[in-house]
């Protein structure tokens, strides 16, 4: 009787230790993460509509801008990548990827690689957050000035990736 009640003890024990453990890995984990995203300027994609969704570009804008044939405009907005094209290495670099807005417009995006990080394992399907210049063209318009100004004359402009910025 008293061994049973040692090994059922036992295993009490080893369970508690268990749950212990797990939950210091998860504090663990967290704090880990926490010091990541705050310390390499990382940021979180889904976070981070949910923080400038309110200063996002009307779809309608943008289809204005498409509409009338308007250049020039700042504009904020996500989009899922729906086809990587070559990168253009004529002149200024620039990584070029198309998508597809909600309302179903098509946007060219050219991201200059000389001024900008290149952004990393792009895929056709996934999201991507921008802010840049648009410019009109008769294939719904380009997305350009996604980086920082050097210069101060333009305002800087990003994209948002894989829980990553690029300016």
């Amino acid at each position: 009787m008293t061994y049973r009640n040692k090994s059922r003890l036992s295993d009490d024990t080893k369970r508690s230790n268990r749950l212990v453990l797990k939950i210091f890995l998860i504090v663990l984990l967290g704090i880990c993460s926490a010091f990541l995203s705050r310390y390499t300027g990382n940021f979180n994609p889904v976070n981070a509509t949910e923080d400038v969704k309110e200063s996002f570009t009307t779809l309608e804008s943008i289809h204005h801008a498409y509409e009338n044939q308007l250049s020039n405009l700042q504009v904020k907005q996500s989009g899922r990548i729906i086809k990587i094209l070559r990168d253009d290495d004529h002149g200024p670099r620039h990584q070029r990827f198309i998508i597809q807005l909600d309302s179903g417009q098509k946007l060219l995006i050219a991201h200059n690689i000389d001024l900008a990080p290149k952004v990393e394992n792009l895929k056709e399907g996934e999201f991507i957050l921008f802010y840049g210049e648009y410019e009109w063209n008769n294939k719904g318009g380009v997305v350009h000035w996604t980086h920082r100004d050097s210069k101060g004359l333009h305002p800087n402009g990003w994209l948002l990736y894989g829980n990553r910025k690029y300016d």
